[in-house]
């Protein structure tokens, strides 16, 4: 059976990128994205606005971009795939899961948070670029290592 995982999203960060590494040294960065579907209701023709927030995973060098030129506010366009991330919760209320999205590309599309660059700008850096990452069979490349999303 085929299968296909890719989407595109365009939205605003609600708070800056964090950035962490794992045990192995691969610098990973998460921020939540908050992506509005305006809609008129049928029934009565008003117009509402439904916010969606979908947490996105940066791998590597796109990882450490992400964090450096994005932040709160920021309008990104990222391209990747839905994997589901599933973590046992720190106070004893069983297993949390959530669906993100593993970023594959970023367009920054917010003038720059980054330290003296205040130009717009497309992070041009493949989340593969870490040569030291595994490769798995299809040639992509393995997020490398666990990273500790318990505190979330």
């Amino acid at each position: 059976m085929a299968s296909f995982n890719r989407t595109v999203l365009l939205g605003n960060l609600t708070k800056d990128p964090e950035l962490r590494y794992t045990n192995e040294g691969v610098a990973v960065s998460s921020f939540d994205l908050a992506v509005n579907e305006k809609r008129t209701d049928r029934k009565t023709g008003e117009k509402k606005e439904d916010v969606l927030f979908i947490r996105v995973t940066c791998w590597a060098r796109l990882a450490e971009s992400c964090a450096e030129y994005l932040g709160k506010g920021s309008l990104a366009l990222v391209e990747g795939r839905l994997r589901m991330n599933q973590w046992e919760a720190k106070d004893g209320g069983g297993k949390r899961s959530r669906i993100e999205l593993v970023a594959q590309n970023v367009q920054f599309l917010t003038p720059s948070k980054g330290k003296g660059k205040g130009q717009l700008g497309n992070s041009d850096i493949p989340s593969d670029t870490n040569r030291d990452a595994p490769l798995a069979e299809t040639g992509d490349a393995v997020e490398p290592g666990p990273v500790d999303d318990s505190e979330q």
